[in-house]
């Protein structure tokens, strides 16, 4: 079972673990991360091998400061402007790789880009001590909740890694904004926690939705941050034996049968709602229901990005194919 050390304590025996090939379970200021040094084949591949992760489905690199990031793809004029705008933070530029990077195949799934982040705090710290990017994806088996505590990450993957370093919960709760540069133009590949208006303010102009042919960043699979339960959207009652994912001050009808019930926010406040929702949405599936009804959220701001995690848990469990 692997071992829960604290944040302040942990920076020398994670840094042993990856310099040796191995993985460890870091906390950032999104979800929790699987770490891995991103130019060693063996760290990356027991990446996948943990989280049992398709071998299309990218991972992103990240970095300590621009130095390392210019070292491992090519900046346009947006994308360093929203480096400088949003880095440190939760925002993932898909960017064209740098020839001789030395980042493993593995990291990009063949593709001839790269998904770039800078962390804050400890996975920062980390990667500056280590001197080379991290893959990176969230801590938990493929597919599944996103784990936002330590706790969470040692009762999915406990039994296959051998640290977890706890830095308390994460506060953002959701994974890094991914949007990429095309002619001039942005494209958001996957919403997140920087909202999608925040980028545009940035910029001054207008983010295009949708992304190309197949899986070009990380979480654009159409199943992806499923409960074990079925999860059902924008739900105006609540049938007998389901659980109520609740949101703000307005319940839906029959709300007092559900098995269990849990407030994102009364208050209605998005951010509030996005740092709570994964491990909500683990406490409901925890309860036994077979179905966990959500309560209509509104799309704008981080609303959007609430929004994309839960129509990919509601999406049907045998497609495996990614969203287009």
């Amino acid at each position: 079972m692997a071992e829960i050390i604290g944040a302040g304590e942990a920076l020398e025996r994670a840094l042993a673990l990856l310099q040796g090939g191995d993985v460890v379970a870091i906390p950032t200021e999104t979800v929790y991360g699987l770490a891995g040094d991103a130019t060693n084949g063996i760290g990356v591949a027991r990446i996948f091998e943990a989280k049992g992760r398709p071998r299309f489905n990218p991972l992103i690199a990240h970095v300590a400061d621009m130095a390392m990031a210019e070292s491992i793809a090519l900046f346009d004029p947006l994308s360093k402007k929203l480096a400088i705008a949003f880095w440190p933070g939760p925002l993932t530029l898909v960017l064209p790789q740098r020839p001789g990077n030395g980042i493993h195949p593995l990291v990009t799934a063949g593709l001839d880009t790269i998904a770039l982040r800078m962390p804050r705090g400890f996975g920062g710290d980390l990667i500056a001590r280590l001197g080379r990017p991290l893959a990176a994806p969230s801590a938990n088996s493929s597919g599944k909740i996103s784990a936002t505590t330590a706790q969470a990450v040692a009762a999915d993957l406990g039994a296959r890694i051998r640290l977890v370093v706890d830095g308390g919960a994460t506060p953002v709760g959701l994974e890094s904004t991914i949007v990429k540069a095309e002619a001039g133009r942005l494209r958001l590949l996957r919403p997140g926690g920087i909202a999608a208006e925040d980028i545009e303010a940035a910029v001054g102009m207008e983010l295009l939705r949708g992304g190309g042919a197949g899986v070009e960043a990380p979480g654009m699979l159409a199943s992806h941050y499923a409960p074990g339960a079925a999860v059902r959207l924008n739900a105006g009652t609540v049938a007998e034996g389901e659980a109520l994912l609740a949101f703000g001050n307005r319940r839906a009808a029959g709300w007092q049968r559900a098995t269990a019930f849990l407030n994102l926010s009364e208050t209605g406040d998005l951010r509030e709602a996005a740092s709570n929702l994964f491990a909500y949405m683990q406490d409901l599936d925890r309860s036994g229901a077979r179905t966990i009804a959500v309560e209509p959220i509104p799309f704008d701001g981080l609303g959007e990005a609430i929004n994309d995690r839960l129509s990919r848990a509601a999406a049907p469990r045998d497609n495996t194919q990614p969203t287009t």
